[in-house]
């Protein structure tokens, strides 16, 4: 059985969307903001340059009463002591993931295709994000945008949590609870706002309280 997903809003990391680049001071400021879940993916660095990093995320997360999943590194997520991880559809298999990180900790899936909403709950993943719903450009390789009729139908369906993401702005919010979707996965529409804890207190407000 998955484990519950208590937040309704995932923020994806980019530090080259923060201006600045300070990527532990935007994630701070989005906590303050009410950012309950923070997917540390910066797919450019090694393990060793991204454990430091995610030390500190570690330690502010838990401040926060917030999670912490790391995108595609089990190792790290393991030596920091991450709520869980996040994998894409190429990364370690979902099941040989969760032999490995327990039963209670958390694993995401990316999707981009209603039938691999189905296999990731097979598979024992506990939640999704599905997308890109919008065009954006940091989602551009994977694809035409889905569409709100496409998530319309996954999120009516699915045997699991479904994120949207790619595109998602504070202003498209009230589409994805018209189609029954009250949920919400962003890079920049936090992260690269001139404040990011105003922002992600605007969500936190338009987003209906997180179901399990």
């Amino acid at each position: 059985m998955p484990n519950p997903i208590d937040f309704n809003l995932y923020l994806i990391t980019d530090r080259r969307q923060i201006p600045g680049g300070d990527l532990i001071s935007a994630v701070r400021a989005a906590l303050r903001g009410g950012v309950r879940a923070v997917q540390l993916r910066e797919k450019d660095l090694t393990a060793r340059e991204l454990l430091p990093a995610a030390r500190e995320l570690r330690e502010l997360t838990r401040a926060f009463g917030a999670k912490l999943l790391i995108n595609d590194r089990i190792d790290v997520a393991l030596a920091v002591a991450a709520d869980g991880v996040h994998l894409g559809g190429h990364s370690f298999p979902v099941a040989e993931a969760r032999a490995l990180l327990g039963p209670h900790r958390l694993i995401g899936l990316s999707t981009h295709h209603r039938e691999e909403i189905s296999l990731a709950a097979r598979d024992g993943a506990d939640f999704v994000t599905f997308g890109p719903v919008w065009f954006t450009p940091s989602k551009a390789a994977y694809g035409a945008p889905v569409g709100l009729a496409a998530l319309r139908d996954a999120c009516v369906a699915a045997p699991l949590p479904i994120f949207p993401l790619g595109g998602v702005t504070v202003a498209r919010l009230a589409e994805l609870v018209a189609v029954r979707c009250p949920r919400a996965a962003c890079i920049g529409a936090i992260l690269a706002a001139p404040s990011p804890e105003d922002r992600a207190r605007e969500f936190v407000r338009l987003l209906s309280p997180p179901r399990s």
